[in-house]
């Protein structure tokens, strides 16, 4: 179930394209998504691995930053041009800096 997540969240695809290799349907994994989002799963496993850097001392909290942005999602028609994510035929979808990944579909 965490390798789909972790596909989905790195590659773009939407939870309905995870390939079958992962198990479990993208509506499950979504749903799994939102309940371990709930109780805080990814909060406690961030801290967790920035505690396991920090006794390392892989990490210089005094140095750490905080970095976050907000965007208005616009309804279909204020949309000008072709969907960004639809790249040709190729079918492969690509996150800058991140490596990319095949997406059925």
């Amino acid at each position: 179930m965490r390798a789909a997540i972790v596909f989905v969240a790195t590659t773009g695809c939407t939870w309905r394209q995870l390939p079958p290799v992962f198990g479990p349907s993208g509506p499950t994994a979504h749903r799994r998504f939102t309940e371990w989002s709930t109780a805080r799963v990814w909060a406690e496993l961030h801290r967790v691995i920035l505690d396991e850097l920090g006794s390392r001392g892989g990490l210089d909290r005094s140095r750490c930053a905080i970095d976050s942005m907000n965007m208005r999602a616009l309804k279909r028609e204020a949309l000008a041009g072709p969907n960004p994510v639809d790249r040709g035929k190729s079918g492969w979808a690509v996150i800058a800096g991140r490596s990319s990944a095949r997406c059925p579909g």
